[in-house]
């Protein structure tokens, strides 16, 4: 009598594993804050197109390439994911533009390019900086190298902490010039 109730009562808590995996595996939705790269950049690209190109796979292939090539850091790497860089081993650039040609939005587009590659979702922007209240001397030299390397700009010659602080007070500006003028304002004030 055990054995028969055994031999019921398995099927059915096996069939119930299998779906309960099979739900598992087909849910992946991206959450908010995943995919930040991926959703920023794709926008950035979908909001760029003209009307003429919205419809047109090669037309989005090729603007995705163009702003691929301009492209730095996390967005190249992005790039390089999808196939829209020179040097990409892979190519699932259609994987993107076939679903941005019917007019997808860019997050479900990074879902669907998730399931390709999961590498794609977990690039994530790094920590801005907040250059008006920061103190520098309490960064780290690599924190200050990449303030310069995301303005492109580097210190030949820096030895110190001193002395790309001096280059990046120099070069604010140019660059950032509401927080060199709150800068200035707070020591002004001071």
């Amino acid at each position: 009598m055990e054995f028969r109730t055994l031999s019921k009562v398995l099927p059915l808590t096996l069939l119930l594993v299998i779906f309960v995996i099979q739900l598992q595996s087909t849910d992946a939705k991206i959450k908010d804050g995943d995919c930040e790269v991926c959703v920023k950049f794709l926008d950035k690209l979908l909001n760029s197109l003209e009307e003429d190109e919205k419809g047109s796979i090669g037309k989005i292939e090729k603007k995705f390439r163009k702003m691929c090539a301009k492209a730095k850091g996390k967005e190249n790497r992005f790039c390089y994911y999808v196939g829209g860089t020179e040097d990409a081993a892979t190519g699932i650039v259609g994987e993107m533009s076939k679903p941005a040609s019917w007019g997808m939005p860019a997050d479900k587009i990074c879902e669907k390019l998730s399931k390709k590659d999961s590498q794609i979702c977990e690039l994530k922007y790094d920590k801005q900086i907040d250059l008006v209240n920061v103190n520098m001397k309490k960064l780290k030299v690599k924190d200050l190298k990449k303030i310069l390397e995301s303005w492109d700009e580097t210190c030949k010659g820096c030895a110190e902490k001193s002395d790309f602080i001096r280059k990046i007070e120099e070069l604010m500006p140019e660059y950032a010039p509401e927080a060199a003028k709150a800068r200035a304002q707070a020591k002004a004030d001071l």
